[in-house]
């Protein structure tokens, strides 16, 4: 690869980290949605309290593609720089008063409905980040190494995500974990102003990319790049193949390996926060170089066999990983569920779906009851069809739906440990699950920016590209949590939302297989 001028290397750190901070606010709350969702969400049950705040994680996701609508038009009328730089600050402003806002016992009903709000603004700025991040990038790399150049860019999700486990962690240990559960967790928002003011700077001396500054002095520019992006067939097409060949699968496999592991390890294998943190800060150190190695490698192969390979191997192989997972994190709660599995034997038409985001449902059938015991436990078990009240088997134990006492003991008794014990944790085996599980993250997101960019023409790019990317990322990955820990709760097997992963992943291979075109070779300039 050739070496990369001084001017590229200053265009790619200071896009880099412009988005870094961007991803650090945005993956804050991720990090942190158990102890949010006991601030803001302390009216509802433990489990629904839980889901509810991965919905309010969810939310900032759900509008991104209208962020990517306003800023994408933005950024193809007025110019990637400036639109960029906008987003920085409302993302930014949004974080710090995250940090700000009073929990539920002082606010009230009105804490969660502000909560919602900022992660809303967090997300319309996020949907108009990436999008010029990625174009700015590729349209000041040479022809030959734009996978490799804009494969930075794609570093800077993980590395946000990294920075915030480093934030959270060194405050944790500095205050202590009863002090930052109380008011603690605020600090990471708030030291990131510091972040802001550094990353405003740095963006505010970059020049506008050279592709886009030739288009404007020939008055090429779009005067619609919304009517162009989407309501002519042709390019309608294009995004249409991206998102549903290409960014949907990308995003399950990104959101599985980066986000659903750690609330896997702390909400169901009972791994306690700070050891969950640094498990999965050492599988994102290993694993984000080889964001630069695929981004590279799409530059002599192309972009869309590495995308579809990664799509793959995760679809075949999450099952068996998470189950290894398991094994290695919680060795006793493997053994207990292999020597004393647990059964609901219930008639189904008493079983309610148990999502309950207003807390005004009550759910009073006995198998409502028991499943509500089941998922406080964290407890994989399997349902059994039968009529009469609801039973809870526990080995040959057979309990009453509603004897929470006597599932307690026999839980106990059958060696359902209530906690990890951090001395039974294979650490290196654990380190080595997830930093594989990062690896295919690197392979599906390191050429993807490359990808879009290429894919669509320059007066229309960043509006093009952004919408796809921030539908398939921000509705397909960024509702993963919240759908499977849902599935989850409704089914009772603890590997069942990894189902919803593996349906979008393998969809998206076999379209993206038949449909989607190489772009490794296209001009930008067209």
């Amino acid at each position: 690869m050739a070496r990369m001028t001084p001017a590229e290397r200053k265009v790619i750190l200071a896009s880099s980290l412009g988005t870094v901070f961007e991803w650090y606010d945005f993956y804050l709350y991720g990090s942190l949605a158990p102890i949010i969702a006991k601030q803001f969400f302390t009216a509802l049950d433990d489990t629904t309290g839980f889901i509810f705040a991965l919905l309010t994680f969810a939310a900032g996701f759900i509008v991104r593609p209208f962020g990517a609508l306003v800023f994408g038009r933005l950024g193809d009328t007025a110019g990637r720089k400036h639109t960029f730089l906008i987003t920085l600050l409302i993302m930014g402003a949004s974080t710090f008063l995250v940090g700000l806002l009073p929990g539920y016992a002082t606010l009230g009903v009105a804490a969660p409905v502000l909560l919602v709000a900022l992660r809303m603004l967090q997300g319309l700025a996020l949907g108009g980040e990436y999008g010029g991040a990625a174009t700015f990038v590729a349209e000041h790399s040479p022809p030959g190494h734009r996978g490799a150049q804009t494969a930075w860019i794609q570093t800077t999700a993980t590395m946000g995500l990294f920075l915030s486990l480093l934030v959270i962690l060194g405050t944790r240990t500095l205050i202590g974990e009863k002090a930052f559960a109380a008011d603690g967790w605020r600090i990471p928002f708030l030291v990131s102003i510091l972040l802001l003011v550094l990353s405003v700077w740095i963006r505010m001396s970059m020049q506008e990319s050279p592709t886009f500054r030739r288009m404007k002095a020939e008055g090429k520019t779009s005067k619609s790049p919304l009517r162009e992006s989407f309501a002519r067939w042709p390019n309608l097409r294009l995004v249409l193949i991206a998102l549903f060949g290409a960014t949907a699968g990308q995003a399950v496999v990104w959101y599985a390996g980066q986000f659903y592991t750690q609330f896997f390890l702390t909400q169901t294998l009972k791994v306690d926060g700070a050891t969950a943190n640094l498990l999965v800060a050492a599988s994102l150190l290993l694993g984000t170089p080889f964001f630069l190695v695929f981004g590279r490698l799409s530059d002599r192969i192309g972009r869309k066999p590495i995308i579809i390979a990664g799509c793959v191997l995760a679809a075949l192989t999450y099952f068996p990983l998470f189950k290894a997972l398991t094994s290695a994190a919680n060795p006793a709660l493997a053994q207990a569920q292999a020597s004393a599995p647990v059964q609901l034997v219930a008639d189904p038409r008493e079983c309610s779906f148990q999502f309950n985001p207003t807390g005004a449902v009550k759910f009073t059938s006995s198998c409502d009851i028991a499943k509500q015991s089941l998922a406080a436990a964290s407890v994989n078990y399997e349902n059994i069809k039968a009529e009469g009240p609801a039973r809870i088997r526990v080995g040959n134990t057979e309990l009453a739906h509603d004897d929470k006492a006597g599932l307690a003991t026999a839980l106990a008794d059958a060696g359902y440990p209530k906690t990890a014990n951090p001395a039974e944790i294979r650490y290196v085996t654990v380190i080595a699950i997830l930093t594989l599980l990062v690896l295919y993250v690197t392979m599906v997101y390191g050429p993807i920016a490359a990808l879009l960019v290429e894919l669509f023409p320059t007066r229309i790019r960043y509006t093009s590209m952004s919408l796809p990317y921030h539908i398939g990322n921000g509705w397909f990955g960024g509702l993963l949590p919240t759908l499977s820990f849902a599935i989850v709760a409704q089914v009772g097997n603890i590997y069942s939302g990894l189902w919803y992963p593996v349906g979008v992943a393998l969809a998206t291979a076999l379209i993206g297989l038949f449909l989607l075109p190489e772009t490794r070779d296209r001009d930008l300039n067209a």
